[in-house]
């Protein structure tokens, strides 16, 4: 079974790097852009299942690059994440398809969580559950 595909937008490279050695662990292949035209070209080659994408990138901002994913396929899931509580922005990215968003700092716990979840891999499917 082909392994699931996780791109990772943000132009800070630290939370490139802690988000692909999490996600990489879980299994993921993971894929990283620093900026939005990147981004796109990651997306039109490598059609990942979900984007992990900040609001705030230098040069095309979050909404704009949600906006062109959405234009290549409509299928690819997105995660906003962003360090503002802009609110009308959040509310945007929702119209246009965004699943939910994370304010940062995010708790990486809850992330990995509703990637699995967003991604089929439930934490039911993943770990065993007991009391």
């Amino acid at each position: 079974m082909d392994k699931k595909k996780l791109l990772i937008v943000d132009d800070q490279v630290g939370i490139r790097i802690l988000l692909l050695e999490v996600f990489s662990t879980e299994g993921y292949e993971t894929f990283q852009a620093a900026n939005g035209r990147t981004a796109l070209e990651i997306v039109k080659v490598h059609v990942p299942d979900l984007v992990l994408l900040d609001m705030k990138i230098p040069g095309m901002d979050g909404l704009e690059i949600l906006k062109k994913i959405k234009e290549i396929n409509r299928d690819i899931k997105v995660i906003m994440m962003t360090a503002y509580g802009e609110l009308d922005m959040i509310k945007e990215a929702t119209d246009l398809g965004a699943l939910m968003h994370f304010t940062k700092p995010f708790d990486i716990d809850e992330m990995r969580m509703a990637v699995n979840m967003q991604m089929g891999e439930g934490p039911a499917s993943r770990f065993a559950t007991g009391s």
